[in-house]
């Protein structure tokens, strides 16, 4: 019994196949494109693209084209073939602005581009692109049903851009370089005023300022003692509950100490 299934298995792959390799030699369309939808159901995206790659010429401004464009476009997307699936996509929203598919493959098209991110350690600029492309879609469809999930990956991808600047900023204060840190979260802060990493950000900027302070040249060092402190008290007014606030006041007591031998010497 098992060796008559394995038959009928066997012959019916190798009748699938026959009727694929047929179809691909054909000169019927209607053949390629019925086949070609048969496939996709199935799972078999590849297969179903290099079908309907063979016929978009003959298709175009015909009614069936619509259906196929969106059917050649999600291929590519299923193949994860995002550069291209985002070009068909957009190529399909542009000649089918009517089409009931349109935000679909207008989102398909701004997701290609997320799904193209790189992670955060890597240059960003396809993280930025997809923003851009996200934020167009919600600009122009605001009651889409992919709205919520657009949302959502912008959140990610600003997210890694967050991160990102946050990563080089303190990289320069693990190096030493202090004055480059301090310039970097003034960025990052400006940049990314509601980001969740500000907490971080004000710390680890008031340690490469509290750092530089320390570590400064004797006639540079009050005025950034006093730099110090300015950062040591805005963080503490920012977050009074901080997980760093032991930190925090162990630094502003040494800050105020070291201030103190100057108001000695202005004294004397």
């Amino acid at each position: 019994m098992k060796k008559f299934i394995y038959i009928v298995l066997v012959l019916g792959l190798f009748s699938s196949c026959s009727e694929y390799q047929k179809a691909l030699k054909s000169e019927d369309t209607a053949t390629k494109f019925k086949l070609g939808q048969e496939l996709y159901d199935s799972g078999k995206f590849e297969k179903a693209n290099k079908l309907f790659a063979q016929i978009v010429p003959d298709y175009r401004g015909k009614p069936q084209a619509e259906k196929l464009m969106y059917l050649y476009s999600q291929t590519f997307y299923k193949m994860k073939d995002y550069y291209v699936a985002g070009y068909q996509f957009e190529r399909f929203a542009s000649s089918y602005p009517k089409s009931e598919k349109v935000d679909e493959a207008s989102f398909l098209a701004a997701k290609s581009n997320y799904m193209l991110s790189p992670v955060y350690s890597k240059d960003q600029t396809e993280t930025k692109k997809a923003i851009e492309k996200l934020q167009e879609f919600i600009n122009l469809y605001p009651e889409s049903e992919y709205l919520p999930e657009a949302n959502k990956l912008v959140k990610e991808l600003d997210y890694k851009l967050e991160k990102k600047a946050f990563e080089i900023a303190k990289q320069y204060d693990r190096i030493s370089d202090y004055e480059a840190s301090i310039k970097s979260f003034d960025n990052f802060i400006f940049d990314f005023p509601g980001s969740t990493l500000r907490e971080d950000a004000l710390f680890y900027k008031l340690d490469a300022s509290y750092k530089l302070a320390i570590n400064s040249v004797e006639y540079k060092k009050q005025k950034r003692l006093h730099a110090a402190e300015l950062n040591a008290e805005t963080f503490i007014k920012s977050f009074a509950d901080s997980k760093y606030m032991d930190q925090v006041n162990d630094m502003l007591v040494n800050i105020k100490e070291q201030l103190k031998n100057y108001s000695t010497k202005a004294n004397t």
